[in-house]
C-alpha cells in the first residue's frame, strides 16, 4: 500500500510518472553504471543490485534485480543463498569478496576501512571494480529507501512485468515509457 494519497496503484512507475525529472536523470545514470562499459558483467551487476536490496529489505528491488541477474546470468535463487549466508561454490569465486564488501557498505558503513579494500585487491578485482562495486552498492541504497520510504508494492506481477521491460528496452526505456505517458497526458 503507497504511502502518499497520490499514489495510486502503488507502484514504482506511478512515482516516476509524478516525478519525471528525478526519474529521467536517475535512469540515465543506471543505464550507464548497470549496462556501460565495466569490470563486471551485466548479470553480475544485477546481482550485486539485487543482494543489496535484499539486505536492505527491499522487496520490488530485491526481486526485480535478483530476477534479472538470473535471466542474464542463470543465477537461480543466488541472491537468496547469500542473504541466507549459505554455502556456495560461484561461477567466479570472487564475487564473494565483492559481496562481502558490499553487505559491509550496506550494514556497518562505518566499519569499512582500507583491510576491506585490500582484500578485493588481493582477490584480483583492480580499483576500477571497487569503483564500480560502490557506485552499484550505493545506487541501490537510495533506490532501496525511495521505494520502500514510499511504500511501493512488491507484487510479484509487477515485478516480473519489470524485469520483462528492463531485459528488452534497458532503463533508459523505462524515460520513453514516462514520455509517452507525459505526452498522452498533454494532449
Amino acid at each position: 500500500m503507497p504511502y502518499l494519497p497520490s499514489l495510486k496503484s502503488g507502484t514504482l512507475f506511478d512515482v516516476f510518472k509524478q516525478y519525471p525529472h528525478f526519474s529521467h536523470s536517475l535512469h540515465l545514470f543506471l543505464q550507464d553504471l548497470l549496462r556501460g562499459p565495466s569490470p563486471f558483467s551485466v548479470a553480475e551487476r544485477e546481482l550485486i543490485a539485487g543482494y543489496v536490496s535484499g539486505l536492505n529489505k527491499c522487496e520490488f528491488c530485491c526481486g526485480t534485480h535478483a530476477g534479472l541477474a538470473e535471466r542474464l546470468g542463470g543465477w537461480e535463487g543466488l541472491v537468496e543463498i547469500f542473504l541466507n549466508d549459505q554455502p556456495y561454490e560461484p561461477e567466479n569465486p570472487k564475487m564473494a569478496s565483492i559481496l562481502a564488501y558490499v553487505r559491509k557498505l550496506t550494514l556497518d558503513i562505518d566499519k569499512v576501512g582500507q583491510e576491506d579494500i585490500d582484500v578485493l585487491l588481493v582477490d584480483g578485482w583492480d580499483e576500477q571494480a571497487v569503483v564500480h562495486a560502490n557506485l552499484v552498492c550505493g545506487a541501490f541504497n537510495l533506490f532501496n529507501r525511495w521505494v520502500t520510504g514510499l511504500g511501493v508494492s512488491g507484487d510479484p506481477q509487477y515485478v516480473k512485468g519489470t524485469i520483462k521491460q528492463l531485459l528488452s528496452a534497458g532503463y533508459v526505456g523505462v524515460n520513453d515509457m514516462i514520455e509517452n505517458f507525459l505526452l498522452k497526458q498533454s494532449t
